[in-house]
């Protein structure tokens, strides 16, 4: 992957320190038993992903490649009876 420039954009940076942060919140919260903060740093995990999303769709993520379809002929079997 590290050939591909995989998640090397400002998008996917963005996006994973945010879900980090929140996991980390989360993870506090749990520790300390307090169930509000916990479910307060997983909407935070879910901000990230939409900053992320957001991000990409402003242009800021990995540009996307063109799929080129080639049409394959198609084969007789020969000496197959329908």
């Amino acid at each position: 992957m590290a050939g591909s420039s995989h998640g090397h954009t400002p998008a996917a940076w963005t996006g994973v320190i945010i879900v980090f942060i929140g996991f980390c919140v989360a993870g506090a919260f749990m520790v300390m038993a307090n169930p509000l903060g916990f479910w307060a740093g997983m909407v935070i995990v879910v901000l990230g992903g939409v900053v992320g999303m957001a991000m990409r769709a402003a242009g800021l993520g990995q540009p996307k490649k063109t799929v080129h379809s080639v049409a394959h002929p198609v084969r007789e079997v020969v000496g197959a009876e329908s």
